[in-house]
């Protein structure tokens, strides 16, 4: 098995360097390496990314304001010359901080630790079903997506509702729509988005889940007819 990588670091030198390592390791597959956090950006939005190597200090888009305009965060490995970086770099929940010159030893101990990390998530995921993580009240939350019955707008943040719990999340429907399987989850309301699983009876008007009416736009109904045809 190989993870999928790129290199992005504004250093052309310590790019090749870091590409280099890449190529010759047998687990990693290098998809890309780049000088800005905008061509990685474009990359990954047309391949699949398990591991980014990233530099820190970069011009005009850092490797911490690359990583906040991300929806979909793979595994990250810091690559930097000040060791300073090092506690924030871990509030991104980065894999490793590797400090340049980077030694031989150093990289492949910080890729057998992507390795470890990527497996076990695979496991995971086969074990105990697709899910996603949404952070609430300044914690990280693991939300199995089988689990969610409803996505409610709620001002500024959206309210996930599932059949333990809801918490409130910062983020906008849009995009919290992206994160969600089409095939499983349908927005029938511009404030709610419903996993189609849940829904006991409908009408014109609203989708039932439980005792919950979730009300639907006029021209949802058939999409949702469709939807549950297919499930």
């Amino acid at each position: 098995m190989k993870l999928n990588c790129v290199v992005v670091d504004d250093s052309s030198i310590q790019r090749m360097i870091i590409a280099k390592l890449v190529n010759n390791h047998p687990n990693l597959h290098l998809v890309g390496d780049f000088s800005n956090a905008i061509e990685a950006k474009n990359c990954m939005s047309v391949h699949t990314v398990d591991l980014i190597f990233l530099d820190i200090e970069m011009p005009v888009i850092s490797g911490f304001d690359f990583l906040d305009g991300l929806k979909v965060k793979p595994q990250i490995i810091f690559i930097t010359s000040k060791a300073e970086y090092a506690m924030k770099a871990f509030d991104y929940d980065a894999t490793d901080y590797l400090q340049k010159p980077i030694a031989l030893d150093r990289f492949n101990a910080s890729v057998r630790r992507a390795m470890d990390f990527h497996m076990l998530k695979k496991e995971n995921q086969e074990e105990e079903g697709e899910h996603i993580f949404i952070k609430s009240n300044l914690k990280k939350l693991k939300v199995y997506t089988n689990k969610i019955k409803w996505i409610e707008a709620y001002g500024d943040y959206v309210k996930v509702v599932t059949e333990d719990d809801s918490n409130l999340v910062l983020s906008t429907m849009k995009s919290f729509e992206q994160d969600l399987s089409k095939e499983k989850f349908i927005r029938v309301h511009k404030s709610y988005i419903i996993n189609i699983d849940k829904v006991e009876r409908f009408n014109s008007k609203f989708a039932e889940i439980g005792v919950t009416k979730i009300p639907l736009s006029r021209n949802k109904k058939e999409d949702l007819i469709k939807a549950l045809a297919i499930a």
